[in-house]
């Protein structure tokens, strides 16, 4: 009996392990820039940037917020090395196209490798640019060091609203948070 439970166990624990990666949601480089334009220029900003990893710490994280005042600002902390932040990458790249215009949107690269980040931000790019925060530092800022991943919501006024631990399952998920959580702006 304990052996089959052993196996049982261990079958489960396995099941994920050969899952196939996400597909990325990313559209072209045309389409999203059309999908992004008119964009007021604080968020423009961002999408100018879009794909890259950012060094500054948590400084730079703390500047940019504050130029995001006025703004709705979702913020994803994630690692190239993570399964359930690369499951949920998808999800971020289609609600950032989709309301890029009113809503800003931050990446916070926690705990990686500089090179594992970039290439994984090549195969799933984003419209927005990504903190590099090798020493959580930066997810400290929003007291989000402890799981991978963690988002969270800031008000137009710069107020921390929300903290999700954990990945999103679905990209309904994700949007019905930032309905709930950015919509009073």
């Amino acid at each position: 009996m304990r052996v089959l439970l052993a196996v049982a166990i261990l079958v489960v624990a396995l099941a994920g392990c050969g899952a196939e990666e996400p597909r990325s949601a990313a559209l072209g480089a045309a389409a999203t820039k059309q999908a992004l334009a008119g964009a007021p220029e604080p968020l423009a900003a961002l999408h100018r940037q879009q794909g890259r990893l950012l060094a500054g710490g948590a400084s730079a994280f703390k500047r940019r917020l504050a130029e995001l005042h006025g703004y709705p600002v979702v913020v994803n902390k994630w690692a190239s090395w993570c399964g359930p932040c690369r499951s949920e990458f998808p999800h971020f790249q289609s609600q950032a196209l989709k309301r890029g215009k009113t809503v800003a949107f931050l990446g916070v690269d926690s705990a990686d490798n500089g090179g594992d980040a970039i290439a994984f931000l090549r195969k799933f790019p984003v419209s927005y640019p990504s903190y590099s925060d090798p020493d959580l530092k930066v997810a400290a800022v929003f007291k989000g060091v402890g799981a991978f991943p963690t988002t969270v919501f800031y008000d137009a006024a710069g107020k921390l609203v929300h903290m999700k631990l954990g990945a999103y399952p679905t990209e309904a998920a994700l949007a019905a948070d930032i309905e709930r959580y950015t919509a009073h702006w």
